[in-house]
């Protein structure tokens, strides 16, 4: 028996979905509402203490951290493969887990953070606020989150988040190139996976073109990925009207920052490139 606890909009919880549709697995939903705190209710941190979703549950054993979820129902529930056999490849396709979960984790946190989640915390009450910023355990996390709160997108962290997507978008660019029309090749993998929310959460916000209008091996994998049917159900199909709506709404308030940002950044790859 699968249990996932989980929260609708989440792009870690949506990567875990998408490798559940692809295996076809039946799974309990637990629904963890992060802006009600239920995270951090003494329950839920039993099974996560780190107080963040997703958590899974197999069979009463819990299973934390987004990335390794999916490589354990990979290894339980082998059929159809997403980790590749091959050892280099299956350390490419790690590079990629890492590259996500060192890079866009953080700046997508503080992109959406800067365009719709802000405006909402701005709207909460004092005492809501306060719960926010006291329930933040790690301190580099709660520079961030009070960073983004006070300066929206033009917050520092808001830059390096642009960086880390400018970066994973040329590295994939080139391995599209090299490979395709999947990151390891033929078929789908663990890699695409973990990808897959990230670049999904810039598209609903209106901000994914601005990213890929050089790379166009990038923009044909995004169409296949986005009509791939397990990305459909694990991350279009649990939308709801006003995630998405909101989503369309704020992300356009922040798109001349995060472009000018983009600018800055391709500004400084091409001081530091070497000369011909």
């Amino acid at each position: 028996m699968l249990t996932f606890y989980q929260f609708g909009n989440s792009v870690c919880c949506q990567k875990v979905r998408i490798v559940m549709s692809e295996k076809r697995l039946p799974w309990e939903s637990v629904e963890v509402n992060l802006f009600r705190n239920e995270q951090y209710s003494p329950a839920y941190l039993k099974i996560n203490p780190k107080g963040v979703v997703p958590a899974l549950l197999h069979d009463g054993k819990p299973i934390i951290e987004s990335t390794l979820i999916c490589e354990y129902l990979d290894d339980v529930y082998p059929d159809p493969p997403l980790v590749p056999k091959d050892p280099f490849l299956r350390a490419s396709m790690r590079q990629w887990s890492k590259l996500v979960d060192e890079g866009l984790h953080e700046g997508v946190t503080e992109i959406s953070f800067s365009a719709m989640f802000r405006e909402r915390l701005k709207n909460s009450s004092p005492e809501e606020r306060e719960v926010r910023f006291r329930n933040i355990g790690d301190p580099r996390r709660r520079d961030r989150f009070m960073s983004t709160y006070e300066h929206g997108a033009r917050s520092p962290f808001v830059l390096h988040a642009v960086a880390a997507y400018y970066k994973a978008f040329k590295l994939l660019e080139q391995a599209l190139s090299e490979r395709g029309p999947w990151i390891l090749g033929a078929s789908p993998s663990l890699a695409d996976i973990n990808l897959m929310p990230y670049a999904a959460r810039l598209e609903f916000l209106g901000l994914l073109d601005s990213f890929t209008v050089a790379r166009p091996a990038v923009r044909e994998w995004w169409q296949q990925a986005r009509t791939w049917p397990s990305y459909v159900a694990g991350i279009v199909t649990p939308l709801t009207k006003h995630e998405r709506e909101e989503m369309g709404r704020h992300g356009p308030t922040i798109r001349a920052d995060i472009e000018d940002l983009l600018r800055q950044v391709e500004a400084m790859q091409a001081a530091h490139r070497p000369a011909a």
